[in-house]
C-alpha cells in the first residue's frame, strides 16, 4: 500500500479532513437523515461518506437479477416501487416546493437511468452501474436537505477518483492524486459529501470496492488524507465484547489495537469488515466506531494501542465448512501441504483455521461456491471429507506466549462443549475454536461468564 502522493503541500493543518461514514440505517429515512446535521454541522472540515438507505441495495440487486432472467415487466414493476419509496422520503425530508421538486428531478433522472437497462441487453457492467445508484441518490439526497437549511457543503463525486487497479485492489497512488482535484475545485471545503462503496474499475467502468462497502471507502480517504480521524456510524454504540444478539450482558470496549479489531472483524463482529482496518493502521489514523441514536456514547477507538485487557472480546463466524484430509502419504512428505493449498488457491476459496498430525490435516472454509470440486480434487491425496454447519468462535486478547494461563482459561471454560478444532499460537492475539453451530450460543454465553463477568 502506497501512500506517497501526500494532499496538496498548502493545505494547513487546520484543512485536514476528518472523515464520516454514515451506514444504510443512518440514513434509512427523513428523520435519520435529519438527524445528522446535530453530528456534522460543526466547523471542522469534514468529509462525509454516505451509503445508499437502507434496503436500497437489496432492491437494486432484485432488479439486476430480472434484467438478467428477461424479466423487463417485473423489472419495471420494482424499479416504480422502489421510486414511490423515494418520493415518500422526499416529501417528508424537504419543507420548501423549491427543494422537494429539485429532489422530484433528480429522483426521476436516476429512476429513468434504470427504466433504459429494460431496453439492451444486461451484462455484469451494466450491473455495477444499477448497483451504484443507491449511493448516488443518497448523497444527493442529503446536500438538497443541507442546502436547503443554508449549510454550505459540496458533493464529491467517488467515480472521478475512486478506483481499483487491475488486481481490483484500490490503486491508491490514483485516489491520493485524484481526490486532491476534486477538493481543490469544490465551493466549500468545510463539509464534502461522497459516495461509499462505488468505484471505476481499471478500465474506467463503474464498479464497487465488494468488501466493506462504503467502510472501506471511509478508511481509503482517511489514509491518503492523513485525516485526524476516521468516524464509522452505525446503529451500536462501539464494538462490544460480545455479541449482544447472542448473550448478555455485553459491554462496549472503550480501545481496541488495529489487529484486535482486524481479527474481531474477521471472525465475525459486524460492527466493521475486516478489510476495512488495514488503510487506516498503515496510515496510522484512529478508527472511531459511534452511534448515530447515541452520539453522546463515547464509542470504540481503533488505534496503535491494545485494549489492555487479558481478554477484549469474544466474536463467532458462522457458515463454516470443516474439511479433513486423512493420507497416509503425508507422513515425513514434504510438498503435501503445498500441494493441497493449491487446489484451494485454484478456486480462489480462503482458508481459515488449520490443524495437523502425521497423517491428517483439517482445515476451514467459508466459501462454498466450489465445495463440490474442492473435495473432487482433494480425493488424490486421501481421503477427503467435509462437514458442514460449523462455527468459529474466536476470543481476542493479550495471549503472549508467556501467557498460557489465559488459553488455558479459554478452554476450561468450554469444557463441556464438543471441540472440532483449536487454533492458538498463531497469533498473539487470538485463540479460536472449532464447534457445532448447535452449541454456539451456550459456548458464547460460557465465555462471557468466565471470562469477563468473572463466575466460577
Amino acid at each position: 500500500m502506497n501512500f506517497s502522493i501526500a494532499l496538496r503541500p498548502h493545505f494547513s493543518e487546520q484543512m485536514r479532513f476528518t472523515v464520516y461514514k454514515f451506514g444504510g440505517t443512518s440514513v434509512g429515512s427523513a428523520s435519520r437523515i435529519k438527524g445528522l446535521l446535530p453530528i456534522i454541522n460543526n466547523p471542522e472540515p469534514k468529509i462525509v461518506v454516505l451509503s445508499a438507505m437502507a434496503g436500497t441495495t437489496n432492491a437494486l440487486i432484485d432488479i439486476a437479477q430480472q434484467l438478467y432472467d428477461g424479466k423487463h415487466d417485473n423489472a419495471n414493476a420494482l424499479i416504480d416501487k422502489l421510486e414511490t419509496n423515494y418520493r415518500i422520503v422526499a416529501s417528508e425530508l424537504y419543507d420548501s416546493e423549491k427543494a422537494l421538486e429539485k429532489a422530484l428531478m433528480m429522483l426521476e433522472s436516476h429512476f429513468n437511468h434504470l427504466r433504459s437497462f429494460t431496453l439492451d441487453m444486461f451484462t455484469i457492467h451494466e450491473e455495477k452501474a444499477v448497483l451504484a445508484q443507491g449511493e448516488l441518490i443518497s448523497t444527493a439526497l442529503l446536500q438538497y436537505y443541507l442546502e436547503e437549511q443554508n449549510i454550505p457543503s459540496s458533493l464529491m463525486p467517488a467515480l472521478e477518483f475512486m478506483r481499483l487497479n487491475a488486481d481490483e485492489e484500490p490503486d491508491y497512488d490514483f485516489i491520493a492524486a485524484n481526490i486532491r482535484k476534486v477538493i481543490e475545485r469544490q465551493h466549500t471545503q468545510d463539509l464534502l459529501i461522497t459516495q461509499g462503496y462505488i468505484c471505476r474499475n481499471a478500465f474506467g467502468e463503474i464498479d464497487n470496492l465488494k468488501r466493506g462497502g462504503s467502510d472501506f471507502t471511509a478508511t481509503i480517504i482517511g489514509a491518503v488524507l492523513q485525516s485526524p480521524e476516521i468516524q464509522i456510524w452505525t446503529d451500536i454504540d462501539g464494538m462490544h465484547n460480545n455479541d449482544p444478539r447472542v448473550v448478555q450482558p455485553t459491554f462496549p470496549i472503550t480501545q481496541l489495537s488495529y489487529d484486535e479489531a482486524a481479527e474481531l472483524a474477521y471472525f465475525g463482529a459486524r460492527i466493521l469488515h475486516p478489510t476495512c482496518v488495514l488503510p487506516a493502521q498503515k496510515a496510522a489514523v484512529p478508527i472511531r466506531l459511534l452511534n448515530t441514536m447515541k452520539p453522546e456514547a463515547s464509542g470504540t477507538i481503533i488505534s496503535n494501542r491494545s485494549s489492555g485487557r487479558d481478554f477484549t472480546a469474544v466474536a463467532a463466524k458462522d457458515g463454516i465448512t470443516a474439511i479433513n484430509i486423512r493420507s497416509g502419504r503425508m507422513l515425513m512428505a514434504y510438498g503435501f501441504l503445498r500441494a493441497v493449498f493449491e487446489v484451494f488457491e485454484r478456486y480462489r476459496t480462503p482458508i481459515d483455521m488449520i490443524t495437523t498430525s502425521e497423517v491428517a490435516v483439517s482445515l476451514t472454509i467459508d466459501k462454498h461456491d466450489h465445495l463440490d470440486a474442492i473435495l473432487a480434487d482433494l480425493q488424490q491425496f486421501g481421503i477427503a471429507e467435509a462437514e458442514n454447519d460449523q462455527t468459529i468462535i474466536c476470543v481476542v486478547g493479550d495471549f503472549g506466549a508467556e501467557r498460557q494461563e489465559l488459553a488455558f482459561r479459554i478452554l476450561e471454560a468450554l469444557k463441556t462443549i464438543p471441540l472440532r478444532m483449536i487454533s492458538y499460537g498463531g497469533s498473539s492475539h487470538n485463540v479460536s475454536v472449532l464447534i457445532a453451530t448447535k452449541h454456539k450460543k451456550e459456548a458464547m454465553q460460557l465465555l462471557n461468564e468466565r471470562l469477563f463477568l468473572n463466575k466460577s
